[in-house]
């Protein structure tokens, strides 16, 4: 079992920035993938940035100009800067280990005036 505790999220205005961390059980060495994902109200839940094990990054193109996932240690971070309100949501962590998958509790973010 791998446990993963979010952090970060809160209340900002449009155009600010904010960084989400994931603090893992083990290494992210451990880890096949790493992944941002989150979920507004009313809608599905969606992959944000996903980081592979050699460290290569993908974003969802509503993202890719604006938000870096990176890695260390035993966390996984995500950089949000240049916020729009439809990027209010709560935010998961999600990680592969082998063939299994774990989630963490969430973080919600809301971009608001």
């Amino acid at each position: 079992q791998v446990r993963l505790v979010e952090s970060g999220g809160g209340l900002v205005q449009p155009g600010s920035s904010l960084t989400l961390s994931c603090t893992a059980s083990i290494s992210v060495n451990d880890m096949r993938t790493m992944n941002w994902y989150r979920q507004a109200a009313g809608k599905q839940r969606e992959l944000v940035a996903a980081m592979s094990a050699v460290g290569r990054a993908n974003y969802n193109p509503s993202v890719a100009d604006r938000f870096t996932i990176s890695r260390e240690n035993a966390a996984i971070h995500l950089r949000m800067d240049r916020l729009k309100p439809e990027d209010t949501a709560v935010y998961y962590c999600n990680v592969q280990v082998g063939l299994l998958e774990f989630w963490g509790q969430g973080t919600r973010v809301t971009v608001a005036s």
